[in-house]
C-alpha cells in the first residue's frame, strides 16, 4: 500500500502542474486543450538544452519559457484570431507532436529521443516537486480568493462585459492567464523529462494533459477539488502499474486491458459527471458588446 501511495504522489506530479496552468487559462475564459503540447514542448526543450548546455538550470528555465512561448502563442490565436479554441488546442496539440521529432532529428540525428541525460543533471527527490504542488495550491487558493489579478481571471470568464464597462481590457486579462498557466505546465514537462525520466521520449507526455483537463471539469474549475481529482487519476494511474503481470484467480490480466484503466476511468467520469458541473459562463467567446 505504501508503494502505490508513493507511486500516486510521482505520477501526481505532472498532472497536477498540468491542471494548474489549464485551471488559469480556463477561468479566464480560454478553453485550453492544448496543455499536451505545452507538456511535450517543455519536457523536450528542458532535455534538449540540459544536454547540450551542461546546466540543469538552463534546461529547466529554457523548458518553463518554451512553454510560455507556446501558451501565448496559442492565447493570441484563441483571442485576437478569434477561432473556436478546442479546434485551435487540437492544432496545437499536432503540431507538437509533428515538430518536436523534426527538430530532435536535427539536433541529435535520431527522432524518437533525446539523448540521456547524465544523472548529476536530473533532479533525484520527486516528492520535492509534489511538494511544491502543495503550495501551488495555496498560492491559487489566495489569488483567487484576495488578489484583483485573480478577480479579473474569474471576470473574464464570467462575464467579460462587466470588465469592459470597468475599463478593463478582458482580452489581456486572458493572454496574461493563459501564458502564467503555460509556464505552470511546463515544469509539469521538466518533471517529465528531468526527474521522472532521464531526458526526452517522444509523445512521453501520454495524455496527460487531457487528464489534466478532466480532472479540472471533475473539479468544478476550483483549485481545491481539482487537487484531489489529480491526486484520484493519479492513483488509477498508480493501480494499473502495480497490477501489471499479476494473477488474479489464476488468471493473468493481459497488460493492455491494465494500462487503460486511468483513460476509462477519466471517460467514465466525464460522461457521467460533467454533464453536472457548469463551466465558466464565457470560455469560448468574446464578451457581447
Amino acid at each position: 500500500m505504501e508503494e502505490i501511495l508513493l507511486s500516486t504522489l510521482r505520477l501526481s506530479v505532472p498532472i497536477l502542474l498540468a491542471a494548474y496552468g489549464g485551471l488559469l487559462s480556463e477561468r479566464s475564459g480560454v478553453a485550453n486543450i492544448a496543455l499536451e503540447s505545452n507538456l511535450l514542448f517543455a519536457a523536450f526543450a528542458s532535455a534538449a538544452v540540459t544536454f547540450l548546455s551542461g546546466s540543469l538550470l538552463i534546461g529547466v528555465v529554457a523548458g518553463i519559457l518554451i512553454s510560455g512561448l507556446v501558451g501565448g502563442l496559442f492565447a493570441s490565436t484563441c483571442i485576437w484570431g478569434r477561432g473556436d479554441h478546442i479546434v485551435i488546442g487540437t492544432a496545437f496539440n499536432l503540431l507538437a507532436y509533428g515538430l518536436i521529432p523534426v527538430i530532435n532529428k536535427s539536433l541529435f540525428d535520431i527522432t524518437g529521443s533525446t539523448p540521456s541525460v547524465p544523472v548529476e543533471l536530473r533532479f533525484q527527490q520527486p516528492l520535492y516537486f509534489f511538494a511544491a504542488t502543495i503550495v501551488m495550491l495555496l498560492a491559487y487558493e489566495y489569488l483567487f480568493r484576495s488578489t484583483r489579478h485573480g478577480l479579473r481571471v474569474t471576470a473574464a470568464g464570467e462575464n467579460p462585459s462587466a470588465l469592459l464597462t470597468q475599463g478593463v481590457n478582458y482580452r489581456w486579462i486572458r493572454l496574461r492567464a493563459v501564458v502564467e498557466g503555460s509556464l505552470v505546465t511546463g515544469l509539469g514537462g521538466v518533471y517529465l523529462s528531468l526527474c521522472q525520466g532521464s531526458g526526452y521520449i517522444r509523445e512521453m507526455s501520454a495524455g496527460r494533459g487531457f487528464i489534466a483537463l478532466a480532472a479540472i471539469i471533475f473539479g468544478r474549475w476550483k483549485p481545491v477539488p481539482t487537487f484531489f481529482a489529480c491526486l484520484f487519476f493519479a492513483f488509477t494511474d498508480a493501480l494499473q502499474i502495480q497490477m501489471q503481470g499479476k494473477v488474479i484467480a489464476g488468471y493473468a490480466i493481459p497488460n493492455q486491458f491494465v494500462q487503460i484503466i486511468p483513460y476509462v476511468a477519466t471517460l467514465v467520469i466525464l460522461v457521467f459527471y460533467a454533464r453536472k458541473i457548469s463551466a465558466p459562463a464565457a470560455i469560448n467567446r468574446d464578451a457581447d458588446v
